[in-house]
């Protein structure tokens, strides 16, 4: 048997169509495909199964009770389906393909980030180790001063007594 269910409502980008596939998952579903569309101008995910009656029944019982916890479901309609349903595998696939299209372009920004981080970091370190060398350069002057005032002191010590 050949089932396609519609869920209508705010219901992309909520984990919908990772809920559903964990679901076919669980019961062995092999043909099975998900993926979200707009239907009378209001989200929607599409859910194509082929499974036998038995195990379609339990899948769409758990579709029924079941939710991502930020979906607001609106309306669930189940129909049967005429066409080829394809392996689950593919259906995977082109969500890992999707999310990957999502994933690079903020992980390129990323690396942006990090090299303009790095840039303001080396000029910081420079700032810090020129600052050292002018305490160090200021060190010593302050040390030959105090140097020449104690040998200074001493010898008018030394006249003194």
């Amino acid at each position: 048997m050949k089932l396609k269910i519609t869920i209508k409502g705010k219901v992309h980008n909520v984990g919908y169509r990772v809920k559903l596939i964990t679901i076919a998952l669980e019961y062995g579903i092999d043909k099975f495909n998900v993926f979200n569309t707009f239907s009378d101008g209001r989200q929607a995910v599409v859910c194509l199964v082929e499974a036998e009656d038995r195990i379609l029944e339990e899948f769409k019982k758990r579709v029924k009770e079941e939710k991502p916890e930020k979906a607001l479901v609106e309306e669930i309609k189940f129909e049967s389906y005429g066409y080829d349903v394809p392996p689950i595998e593919r259906c995977m696939q082109a969500f890992q393909m999707e999310h990957w299209g999502k994933a690079i372009p903020i992980m390129l920004g990323m690396l942006d980030r990090q090299d303009s981080m790095l840039e303001k970091q080396d000029r910081m370190l420079e700032k810090q180790e020129e600052t050292i060398r002018v305490i160090r350069e200021e060190g010593e002057k302050t040390r030959e001063v105090v140097k020449e005032e104690s040998e200074k002191t001493r010898r008018e010590l030394t006249t003194v007594l």
